[in-house]
C-alpha cells in the first residue's frame, strides 16, 4: 500500500468509484480509493439504479447527460459488459395542470442542455405503457434515454478503468482516522497502515458522518429507509415485445421499472423512517433493514389502481435499505468549506443514474479549481450552521414525502421552518406577510391584503401579482420598507486590508473613506465567482456585504487567500445585523425625521456613501444604495436594536405613507434595473465580459485571480452575452433554464425573469449567442410549452439615467 499520494478518496459506491476514475481522466494516476470493506457494499448495492435524464436545473440535466454517455461507453466492452438497458424509456405521469406547466418548463430546460424530452398525452401515455390505468391523467413527460443498470457491473467497471489507468483501491481496509498536519497534508489513517496525501475526499455513503466526526465536521446528510419489490413475473410484459418504460407517479408517490419478466416497484411512502441517526452498526455491510411493507399500506391501493397487474401478481422479495439524502435532496459535490483540500461526494440519493456526473464534476473541481458548469445546486457551501442533524432530518423526511413532487415557483415547504429568525419577525407576521426562505432565514415575500389571502404557486401569473404591483406603487410614489435578514455580512479589518481586497478584486476597491462600491472577485479561469459591496469605514475597516446564501462560500474565497504574513482580520457580522431598506421618494424626509442631527441631503449624503447615524437613540450603518432603483437607504442595525428602530420608522412612517414591501417586489424592481443575481445571472461558467460588467472591471490592475486568464482570451469571441430582454407574454413570466430560440433552434437560456410592474413589461434576462445580442435583436422565449416573441433591450429599462436613486 502506498504511504504518500496526491489524493485518498474514502469508499467505494459509486461516488467514490466514479470520483477516482474521473480523476484519472483528468491525468491524476497518483490516487488511491480506500474502502472498508467490499467495492458497493454500502448503499450501492442494494440501488434501483435507474438512469434518468431528468434534472430540476441545468447542471443536473448535464451531469446526468454526462453519465448516461459514459455508462453507455463502459458497458460496450465485450469484455466486461454491463447489464444496462439502455433508452427504455420512462414517463413521469402528470396529474393536475401544474404538472403539465412543470414539464413543458423542464422540456424548454433540458432542450438548452442539449436533451429531448417530449410531453404526451393520457392516451399515448398507457400506448406506450401498457400496465397503466389512466384515472386522472392528463399526460406525461418522455424521457426517451431513461433506463436502468446494473450497480455492481457498472461500479466494478469504473473501478477496473481506474486501475488500468494507474490508480489504486485497497479494499478491507477501514479508516480509522484523519488528520491535517501544520503543512496542510492529510493523514488518513487505515487499518493497514497510513497514507499521507494532499487532497482527502468523504464518499463515505451512509457512514459520511463518521468519517465527517474523525474530521470535526458535521455533514447535513441523513439516511432513510427506501423500499421496494420485487414481482414475480407478469404475463403481460413478456406479451408486450420490448421492455416496458419506466414510470414515475407524483400522485401515488411510486415509481416502477422491469425487472426480469416482473416489475421492480418503490414506494415513497408517507409514513416513511429516517435510519442511523443514533449510530451504524459496524457489520452493517451488505446488509438491509428489516422488511416492513406495512408502511406502505397508504400507498398500495393507489398504486394498484394505477397498475392493476399488481393485484393478481405475486410479491417475490422486498428490498429495504439506507439511502442518503442531504437538507434539500440534492448532493454535497465539492469542496468542504472551512477546510483546505477537503471534498466530498456524498448526499446522494440518486447516486447510480446520477453518479457519473457528479464524479466528473469533482474531479475537475480538485484539479482545475472549477467545473465546466457552475455547480451551486451540489456545492457543500449553500449549507451554514442552521443545517444541523435534526433539521436535515426533516428536511430528508418532506424531500422523501415529496420525491416526484418538483417545487414549484416560490414554494418554501414547511419542514424546517424558522430555522433563524429576526427579532421582528412576529412583527411582520402580524402584517401578514408571507415568508419565504434564503440561507435559512425567514424572509417576506410580500404582505398579504388580509389573513385570509391565498398564495397560490403557479408557473403562470396568479393574484400576488396585483398585490406585488401595489408594493411597488407605493415605493415609488411615496415610501416603503424592507427586512433584509440573513444578508451576508463581513468586518474586514487591518494594514493591509485596501491593499489586500484591491489585489482580489478585478473591481476598483473603493478608496476614500466613507464611499461603497460594487466589485467582483473571479475564478482561476477568469469566469464569476462572486459580487460583493465594500464600503471603506476607516482607513483600515471595510464592511463587505454579498447575497445571503454567499456566507460560507464567500468566507472560504477570503479565509484562503489571506496574506501568510497577517494584517488583516475577518469579522463575520451576518448573524449579528440586519438590513432594514427604506425606499422612495419620500425616503429621506421619513429618515431625517427620526434623525434631524444627520443631513441627509444630496449633497450632504450621495449616493454610494456610507455613514454612522443615530435614528432616535438607535445607531446604524447608513449606506445610501439601492437594489430596486429608487432613491433610498439600507440601513445595517445590530439585532439588538432591529425591533426599536423598525419600531421607530413604522410609527414615524405613518405620517408618510410608509408601506411594507417584500423580495418579490424587490425582484419585480432590480429585473427593471438589468442588476445581476447572484448564482441565477452571475455563474461561474462565463467571464465578467461575457456576463456584461464591462464596466466594473479595470484590467489595468497589475493583478488579480483570473486576469491571465481573461488576457489569455483577448480577441477571442464570447461564448455567450448577457442581456435584458422583453417578451410579449400576459399568462406568465419565464422562469429560469427556459430556453431562448431562434426558429425553433437554441441560443441562449433565462437566468431570471419576470414582471416590472414600473415599466408594464414582462422581462427576462439571460445569456444569448452574441450575435443576437444587440439591442432591437427579435427571436422567441419559450414559456410553460410555447414560443412567445422577445426582443433585446437596452440595460435598465426603469429610469436609464439613475435620476431617482441620485436625486
Amino acid at each position: 500500500m502506498k504511504s504518500h499520494c496526491k489524493v485518498v478518496v474514502i469508499g467505494g459506491g459509486i461516488g467514490g468509484c466514479s470520483t477516482l476514475y474521473h480523476l484519472t481522466k483528468e491525468g491524476w494516476t497518483d490516487v488511491v480509493l480506500v474502502e472498508r470493506n467490499e467495492l458497493t457494499s454500502g448503499t450501492t448495492w442494494h440501488s434501483a439504479a435507474q438512469v434518468t435524464n431528468f434534472g430540476a436545473v441545468q447542471t443536473m440535466v448535464g451531469l446526468k447527460s454526462h453519465s448516461i454517455k459514459l455508462y453507455k461507453e463502459l458497458s460496450a466492452d465485450p469484455e466486461n459488459p454491463i447489464n444496462y438497458h439502455h433508452a427504455s424509456g420512462g414517463i413521469r405521469l402528470a396529474s393536475t395542470q401544474e404538472h403539465l406547466d412543470g414539464y413543458n418548463h423542464f422540456i424548454s430546460l433540458a432542450k438548452g442542455m442539449g436533451v429531448d424530452f417530449e410531453l404526451i398525452d393520457a392516451a399515448e401515455c398507457a400506448k406506450r405503457h401498457p400496465l397503466i390505468e389512466t384515472h386522472e391523467l392528463l399526460g406525461g413527460l418522455w424521457d426517451p434515454l431513461d433506463g436502468d443498470i446494473d450497480p455492481a457491473q457498472l461500479t466494478q467497471a469504473l473501478a477496473r478503468a481506474a486501475r488500468k489507468a494507474g490508480a489504486e483501491i485497497y479494499r478491507h481496509n477501514p479508516v480509522e482516522n484523519i488528520y491535517q498536519k501544520p503543512n496542510g497534508e492529510w493523514v488518513v489513517q487505515t487499518k493497514n497502515g497510513d497514507i499521507t496525501c494532499e487532497k482527502v475526499v468523504n464518499a463515505g455513503g451512509y457512514r459520511v458522518n463518521e468519517i465527517g466526526d474523525m474530521i470535526g465536521v458535521k455533514y447535513p446528510v441523513i439516511s432513510m429507509e427506501h423500499m421496494y419489490f420485487l414481482t414475480e413475473a407478469i404475463p403481460e410484459i413478456a406479451d408486450f415485445g420490448k421492455r416496458v418504460p419506466l414510470l414515475r407517479d407524483p400522485l401515488d408517490d411510486f415509481y416502477s421499472r422491469q425487472e426480469k419478466d416482473g416489475l421492480l416497484v418503490g414506494i415513497y411512502e408517507q409514513r416513511c423512517k429516517t435510519w442511523g441517526m443514533d449510530g451504524i452498526d459496524p457489520n452493517f455491510v451488505n446488509a438491509l433493514c428489516p422488511d416492513d411493507l406495512d408502511r406502505c399500506l397508504d400507498n398500495m391501493e393507489r398504486v394498484f389502481q394505477r397498475m392493476p397487474c399488481l393485484e393478481r401478481t405475486g410479491i417475490r422479495s422486498i428490498i429495504n435499505g439506507p439511502i442518503t439524502y442531504s437538507a434539500d435532496g440534492n448532493p454535497l459535490v465539492g469542496k468542504t468549506p472551512g477546510f483546505d483540500n477537503l471534498y466530498s461526494i456524498i448526499g446522494l440519493r440518486a447516486g447510480l443514474g446520477e453518479g457519473g456526473g457528479h464524479g466528473k464534476i469533482l474531479a475537475e473541481i480538485i484539479v482545475h479549481g472549477e467545473s465546466e458548469w457552475d455547480t451551486w445546486a451540489i456545492d457543500p457551501a449553500r449549507f451554514t450552521r442552521h443545517a444541523n442533524t435534526e433539521f436535515t432530518a426533516r428536511k430528508a423526511v418532506e424531500d422523501y414525502q415529496n420525491e416526484f413532487r418538483f417545487h414549484m415557483p416560490h414554494e418554501f415547504r414547511p419542514a424546517g421552518r424558522l430555522a433563524k429568525t429576526t427579532p421582528i419577525y412576529p412583527v411582520l407576521k402580524a402584517q401578514n406577510a408571507e415568508f419565504g426562505v434564503v440561507n435559512g432565514w425567514e424572509r417576506a415575500m410580500f404582505f398579504k391584503p388580509d389573513a385570509d389571502f391565498e398564495f397560490k404557486h403557479s408557473f403562470r401569473f396568479t393574484d400576488t401579482e396585483k398585490v406585488v404591483a401595489a408594493e411597488i406603487k407605493a415605493v415609488h410614489e411615496g415610501v416603503g420598507m424592507m427586512e433584509v435578514s440573513g444578508f451576508n455580512r463581513y468586518e474586514i479589518k487591518g494594514p493591509k486590508a485596501a491593499e489586500w481586497l484591491d489585489s482580489l478584486m478585478c473591481s476598483n476597491v473603493p478608496k476614500k473613506v466613507g464611499r461603497v462600491g460594487l466589485c467582483y472577485f473571479l475564478t482561476g479561469k477568469g469566469n464569476v465567482a462572486g459580487e460583493a459591496t465594500l464600503a471603506k469605514l476607516a482607513d483600515d475597516t471595510f464592511w463587505y456585504g454579498s447575497a445571503a446564501a454567499s456566507e460560507y462560500h464567500d468566507m472560504d474565497w477570503l479565509r484562503t487567500r489571506l496574506p501568510k504574513d497577517g494584517g488583516v482580520v475577518i469579522t463575520p457580522m451576518t448573524n449579528t445585523h440586519t438590513i432594514l431598506v427604506v425606499s422612495g421618494p419620500k425616503s429621506r424626509d421619513l429618515l431625517a425625521s427620526l434623525s434631524p442631527r444627520t443631513d441627509w441631503s444630496n449633497k450632504a449624503f450621495p449616493w454610494l456613501t456610507a455613514k454612522p447615524v443615530f435614528i432616535e437613540h438607535a445607531e446604524v450603518l447608513a449606506m445610501r444604495v439601492s437594489f430596486n432603483g429608487e432613491l433610498g437607504w439600507e440601513l445595517h442595525v445590530p439585532n439588538e436594536q432591529l425591533f426599536l428602530v423598525h419600531s421607530l420608522l413604522d410609527e414615524a412612517g405613518k405620517g408618510f405613507g410608509l408601506v411594507p414591501f417584500g423580495m418579490l417586489a424587490t425582484e419585480s424592481m432590480r429585473l427593471e434595473k438589468s442588476y445581476r443575481h447572484w448564482k441565477a445571472d452571475l455563474i461561474t461558467e462565463f467571464d465578467p465580459f461575457e456576463s456584461s460588467l464591462d464596466r466594473f472591471i479595470n484590467m489595468d490592475k497589475e493583478s488579480f485571480p483570473g486576469k491571465e486568464a481573461l488576457l489569455a482570451k483577448a480577441g477571442q469571441p464570447a461564448r455567450k452575452k448577457f442581456v435584458t430582454m422583453t417578451v410579449d407574454c400576459e399568462i406568465a413570466p419565464a422562469h429560469p433554464g427556459d430556453s431562448i430560440c431562434l426558429d425553433g433552434k437554441v441560443i441562449g437560456t433565462v437566468t431570471s425573469a419576470g414582471y416590472g410592474h414600473r415599466v408594464n413589461k414582462n422581462i427576462v434576462m439571460g445569456f444569448i449567442d452574441p450575435a443576437y445580442a444587440t439591442e432591437g435583436c427579435e427571436f422567441d422565449v419559450e414559456i410553460i410549452g410555447k414560443p412567445y416573441p422577445a426582443t433585446v433591450v437596452s440595460d435598465s429599462l426603469f429610469d436609464p439615467e439613475n435620476v431617482c436613486v441620485r436625486s
